[in-house]
């Protein structure tokens, strides 16, 4: 046993963990921003909580767009790198704009560029991941990925809150500090990465073709609308921070919520990760799905903090044992020179899933409660379970740890 992780871990390219740690920087840099920014554009700028809204809905829909046509230019081009690069690269010049900015105009061109460097980045990387990573173990390397990323999602919270303790509420000075890990993350991805020669010499030709999108077949798009109805089932956590208001938890307090979900989520991703190259795909995600309807179970039925921390707990072992698991399958059921283009296209639709999913949220939180919401959220992972019994029957082959194939 004492020699099973290492081993695992040393199979694991140099280059995912370049990648992880890229993301890791530029999470951190992006997350000292994001959780300061609605309090800096509400009480610096003066902006109202619906403009505040528009804003985020519209940086998010730019985006999901953005992610398809990178993912399907990357295989047109045959390479991931510098799409890769230009995404952080476009991020991190983004973080002085809010810096500097005295007006909404420039927060949301700032907001606006975040988001398109954003697009740009996902489906290169994720597709470059698969491209250097032996099958075997593609399961560990998304989830150390996604581990590595989520360290950074509650790091900048954390060092944001600090930073403004420590300067007297300085929203700008913070701002200026988060340019440093995004320059970081640039730099590392610069200077850490090589492409892999089969992916640099690819032909070019069209990836969205007809006969193309054929290629992609019936197991990879019952993948893409698995990973839409988890996301329709699995909301957005901003829901999770209204909820631990109603607990009773300190406002002050109640950002440390997303910190402890991402906590969990972090150390669970890549243990969850490593099992599933040797188990059955579809059992992982069952038990994923039964994770969260106790998570939303618990969160319904009580507002009490013992109740909340249970929650989120079992949100956070949710993400973990889910996310870095439908990339892999994504990766496994895709042809190698279409990656990028079924990334986009994942991307694309479970990022339309969280819109709908998070507004039918606001919906029955504002007319019947929280409780509702809650239960919506079970009942949307009801039918998630449905399409899991409904997966092709001509799936995707895998391989246990004792080279035995295992069905997705």
């Amino acid at each position: 046993m004492t020699e099973g992780k290492p081993g695992v871990l040393s199979q694991i390219p140099r280059g995912v963990w370049v990648l992880g740690f890229v993301s890791m920087l530029m999470d951190i840099s992006s997350e000292m921003i994001h959780s300061l920014l609605p309090l800096f554009l509400v009480t610096v700028l003066g902006t109202s909580a619906f403009t505040l809204g528009l804003i985020e809905g519209l940086a998010e829909s730019t985006a999901l767009i953005v992610k398809v046509f990178s993912g399907v230019l990357s295989d047109y081009l045959g390479k991931r790198k510098g799409l890769a690069l230009f995404g952080y690269a476009l991020g991190a010049l983004t973080k002085p704009l809010f810096a500097m900015a005295g007006g909404i105009g420039l927060v949301v061109t700032a907001r606006l560029l975040d988001r398109v460097g954003k697009g740009v980045r996902g489906a290169p990387r994720d597709a470059l991941v698969a491209d250097i990573t032996p099958e075997a173990v593609r399961g560990a390397a998304f989830g150390l990925r996604q581990a590595l990323d989520t360290v950074g999602a509650f790091t900048g919270p954390l060092l944001g809150v600090d930073l403004m303790l420590l300067w007297a509420n300085d929203f700008r000075a913070v701002f200026w500090v988060a340019t440093v890990p995004g320059l970081l993350a640039v730099a590392l991805l610069l200077f850490g990465i090589r492409e892999p020669e089969a992916a640099a010499g690819a032909g070019r030709r069209n990836p969205i073709s007809k006969a193309n999108l054929r290629r992609l077949g019936s197991p990879y798009w019952w993948t893409v609308g698995v990973g839409a109805v988890f996301t329709l089932a699995r909301f957005s956590e901003a829901f999770l921070v209204l909820r631990a208001q109603q607990s009773g938890v300190a406002l002050a307090l109640v950002p440390l919520v997303m910190v402890a979900m991402n906590l969990v989520y972090s150390a669970s991703a890549y243990p969850f990760g490593k099992l599933s190259d040797r188990v059955s795909h579809g059992t992982l995600l069952l038990a994923g799905l039964l994770v969260l309807i106790a998570a939303d179970l618990v969160l319904a039925r009580n507002s009490d903090w013992i109740s909340l921390a249970l929650g989120i707990v079992l949100w956070g072992i949710h993400m973990g044992m889910t996310q870095g698991l439908l990339s892999t399958m994504v990766a496994d059921t895709a042809p190698e020179d279409l990656r990028g283009t079924a990334f986009g296209f994942f991307n694309l639709m479970s990022g339309i899933a969280l819109l709908l999913a998070s507004g039918m949220a606001g919906w029955l939180w504002d007319h019947y409660g929280a409780a509702f919401t809650f239960y919506g959220s079970a009942a949307m992972c009801v039918l998630a379970l449905l399409s899991l019994a409904a997966r092709p029957k001509r799936g995707v082959a895998r391989k246990n740890g004792d080279g035995l194939d295992k069905a997705v």
